[in-house]
């Protein structure tokens, strides 16, 4: 097993019996697909056993989330007598429709690019088929404040797909719907964020793999069809609620260190490291500021759910942070040197939008 296709189910049954068949069919015999179930109550395990016997599955006694779930996956598929020779390890949603050949050129991009740790196809819509899909589009990126967009996706804001993104890119996050990661690099950075749970966690770990010195690309000449919004719905005031602290949980995890390795470059280290701490502290305040914003903005729409979403996702973040010390970073910058800063979109992406309407994305084409 070279390869491992990993679904991570939780009461998708429907799903598994509408995209299972291609899935399986579009493989070759070097890579195997294996379904972890997050202890589904629909059948799904029972749908499975049935109608196709032959997919390995992993049960798991819990609901662990995206993150506690896969990284128990990944656990168990390295486990397997099979799996001596793994290399890429591939989370892929139930409710995703892949073509012929889709995995092809993400493995060839990989075995070619030893410096690329994660890589995507492009993320098109089920519905629209010609159209972007919401949760990866062409590849993702992330603004000065930590709020991520995608090419081809900026807000609610989608892209046709022209061709505009047909070649190979590196991007900064790669979308969880469907992303290859080295199984290495998985390991050596401890998979997943457990405290996300779910959402933003995939943003996480491309990058804690950049700050690592590795790459994220997509990858163009894969295309997959992305139904969206399999497990929660968009409007889930919970998942508006994981966004917002997760969204956070990862500022806190990485953005002092990769203020560091350019601050470093004006100064001494153990300066560099005290500046880079008070520089993000400041940049959580101010995106703390914003989302309180949005609660009021939501308080005053008559969406109260929302708002309560906001303030719990403050109060869950402070309870979960761990913070970065300056002796941490400073640490960080002594063992990492050379390595180059990930690259933060420089501007707010919120008010650029909504000033640039559909030229948003011929404009961040130019910025890129």
């Amino acid at each position: 097993m070279k390869t491992a296709v990993v679904i991570l189910n939780w009461n998708t049954k429907d799903f598994l019996d509408r995209f299972l068949p291609g899935l399986i069919e579009s493989l070759d015999a070097s890579t195997e697909v294996i379904v972890a179930d997050s202890a589904s109550t629909d059948g799904s395990m029972e749908l499975l056993s049935d109608k196709f016997p032959e997919i390995r599955q992993i049960r798991l006694e819990d609901n662990y989330g995206f993150t506690g779930g896969y990284n128990r996956a990944f656990k168990a598929v390295c486990e397997l007598p099979e799996a001596s020779d793994l290399e890429y390890f591939v989370l892929i949603n139930s409710d995703i429709e892949v073509p012929d050949g889709w995995l092809a050129p993400l493995v060839s991009w990989m075995d070619a690019h030893p410096d690329c740790s994660a890589c995507a196809p492009k993320l098109h819509s089920w519905f629209e088929k010609d159209s972007f899909e919401y949760a990866g589009a062409a590849g993702g990126l992330l603004d000065k404040l930590g709020y991520p967009f995608c090419r081809g996706r900026v807000m609610k804001r989608l892209e046709k797909d022209e061709g505009q993104y047909d070649i190979p890119a590196k991007v900064f996050w790669a979308t969880g719907a469907c992303l290859m990661v080295r199984a290495s690099d998985f390991e050596s950075m401890g998979g997943l964020d457990d405290r996300f749970f779910a959402h933003m966690e995939e943003i996480d770990l491309c990058w804690r793999l950049q700050l690592e010195g590795k790459e994220i690309w997509v990858v163009p000449e894969s295309v997959i069809y992305h139904v969206g919004g399999g497990t929660l719905p968009n409007d889930s005031p919970w998942k508006l609620k994981l966004n917002f602290r997760n969204d956070l949980l990862m500022l806190d995890n990485n953005l002092a260190k990769t203020y560091s390795l350019e601050l470093v470059k004006k100064m001494e280290p153990h300066k560099a490291a005290a500046k880079a701490v008070r520089k993000a502290a400041c940049t959580i305040r101010t995106r703390i500021m914003l989302d309180r914003l949005s609660a009021v903005v939501y308080l005053f729409s008559g969406k109260a759910g929302y708002f309560k979403s906001v303030i719990e996702a403050h109060r869950e973040f402070k309870r979960l942070r761990t913070g970065t010390d300056v002796a941490e970073v400073e640490d960080y910058i002594l063992t990492h040197k050379g390595i180059k800063a990930p690259v933060l979109f420089p501007k707010w992406i919120v008010p650029l939008a909504m000033s640039k309407g559909n030229g948003i994305f011929a404009f961040i084409r130019k910025k890129i």
